[in-house]
């Protein structure tokens, strides 16, 4: 067995289905392996989808999502994708496949330092040989989903990857996780003194065991909640208690009702997505999460604690109910006016309707990728989910070219289930060729493309700040070609169109694409104030 035979047997009996990448002269070897192993290569158009595809995949399904590439310029590619795990906190594994090892220290063509390159980005970054490469990656797989979980990087020479492979142990040892818990008297005292409590979650809170344990500390104290971005759906936007999402269209609103609060019991959350100078000002802060939440002097915190989130959970289930002065009416009034104002009156065929449009059609378990812009702002705030994982974004990374990517490792992942991507019509311009991939895929996942003709939330802050617009303008929108890459196109201008558009897409046995040519001019009513 060669050592890239070894890689690719292992990889399959830990639950890894794909390895997204790029083929090289180094990448055949393990190419190849892969050809004679239950682990699928998925070709992509550029390394950046690979890892962007990869850490969807760890983020859905907790095993470690691998991607692949060439030196030197396919790893710095590859960088960008690896990054959304880094700073998302995805599992993930990404194998960069070297010269030979005589020429590791060489300036050859291509070379470069891979370890300098994935440091910063990575949990650790290992060098592959042949008498240790199994036992490297078993221990890469288990600290990829140790909490936090992240990247960790592999460097693999090619003539190691033709090399007779070493033994490897059947266990890779554990990494020990936080076991402490703050005591539920603490937590009570804390909220014994409140009035007004609000709970927030975070990126964190999508990793505990029963994020509804939270729903019932929250109806048996009768609090209010919101969440960040990455925290959608996780618990139901639809409930009666939920309040919105922190940073996002319409914020504005959000912080007027987070400023009535008197003490924030933020579960789970990472100050990664937003920092909590950004919004919670002065009000007492009990932080629940997997670690300690970095200090200020504007910041007061009740709480700072590190440790198993979901003992954590238990520990909420154990304070007795508490009267607060929240009332039913507030509450409603407050989720009234943020519906209205996410939809502002008068506006064009605008990204919103298209929103609504979609949630209407969509079943409530299907999933929406999307993109970053302007959009996701919009996004974020006005679509409702009561599903975790069905609202996938890139918001601690929030790199442009993440929503086909994930929207295509999605529908790998949950083929049966509805999967749907929106990006922005820059954001298509950097991902346009992934379209071929899920042509040949076959995957049954239509993209919906926000085409205005700017870079929105960039022309709205050149228009914030009094600058003049430069550098944002895309292009006056013009008509769809009938297909991109082979996969079909459709045009729409209006919500008639719209709504034909959709069921021809989602009547299809492959990958569309609907170019809704939208205004610009909504967003600048809701994606900032």
């Amino acid at each position: 067995m060669t050592t890239a035979e070894q890689l690719a047997r292992m990889l399959a009996e830990a639950g890894v289905r794909w390895v997204f990448g790029i083929p090289s002269g180094p990448v055949l070897p393990l190419i190849e392996a892969l050809r004679q192993s239950p682990v699928q290569f998925v070709l992509t158009a550029s390394e950046t989808s690979a890892g962007f595809m990869a850490a969807t995949v760890g983020h859905l399904t907790a095993i470690p999502g691998v991607c692949a590439s060439t030196l030197g310029p396919g790893a710095t590619n590859l960088a960008t994708g690896v990054g959304a795990a880094w700073l998302d906190r995805a599992p993930l594994i990404a194998i960069t496949c070297n010269v030979a090892t005589p020429w590791l220290h060489r300036r050859v063509q291509m070379r470069i330092d891979h370890h300098a390159l994935f440091a910063p980005i990575a949990k650790a970054s290992y060098p592959l040989r042949a008498e240790d490469a199994g036992a490297t990656l078993a221990k890469a797989m288990v600290l990829a989903v140790a909490e936090p979980p992240g990247p960790v990087h592999l460097d693999l020479p090619e003539d190691v990857a033709q090399a007779s492979a070493g033994s490897v142990s059947s266990h890779a040892g554990k990494i020990s996780s936080y076991t402490a818990a703050p005591s539920p008297s603490l937590l009570a005292a804390a909220l014994a003194r409140s009035r007004r409590p609000l709970v927030v979650t975070g990126l964190s809170f999508c990793r505990a065991r029963d994020p509804r344990a939270v729903l019932r500390f929250i109806e048996r104290h009768n609090v209010p909640f919101i969440s960040t971005l990455h925290a959608k759906g996780f618990l139901p936007e639809s409930h009666r208690l939920w309040a919105g999402v922190i940073g996002r269209a319409r914020r504005s609103d959000v912080q007027a009702f987070i400023r009535r609060a008197d003490l924030i019991v933020a579960v789970g959350f990472d100050p990664v997505e937003i920092n909590y100078e950004e919004w919670a000002g002065k009000i007492p802060i009990a932080h629940l999460s997997t670690e300690t939440a970095e200090t200020s002097r504007e910041l007061q915190f009740a709480i700072n604690a590190a440790g198993n989130l979901d003992a954590m959970i238990a520990a909420l289930g154990e304070i007795p109910a508490a009267p607060n002065d929240w009332s039913a009416a507030e509450l409603q009034a407050h989720r009234e006016e943020l519906e209205r104002k996410l939809r502002p009156g008068g506006a064009g065929f605008a990204a919103h309707r298209i929103i609504d449009a979609l949630r209407k059609k969509l079943p409530a378990d299907a999933i929406l990728a999307y993109d970053v812009g302007a959009h996701t702002h919009q996004i974020a705030s006005q679509w409702r989910t009561d599903f975790p994982n069905t609202c996938l974004a890139t918001n601690g990374w929030s790199s442009m070219g993440y929503g086909m990517p994930a929207a295509y490792a999605a529908k790998l992942v949950y083929p049966g289930r509805s999967v749907v991507g929106v990006v922005g019509d820059g954001c298509f311009q950097m991902t346009a060729g992934e379209l071929a991939l899920a042509r040949r895929l076959g995957l049954r996942a239509p993209i919906v493309v926000l085409n205005d003709g700017w870079l929105g939330l960039m022309k709205i802050k050149q228009e914030k700040r009094g600058y003049g617009l430069s550098g944002v303008r895309l292009g006056a929108p013009v008509d769809s070609p009938p297909h991109y890459f082979g996969v079909p196109c459709r045009p729409v201008r209006n919500e008639a169109d719209l709504d034909h558009a959709l069921d021809w897409a989602l009547a299809l046995d492959g990958p569309s694409v609907i170019e809704a040519f939208i205004d610009v001019e909504p967003y600048s009513e809701t994606v900032f104030d």
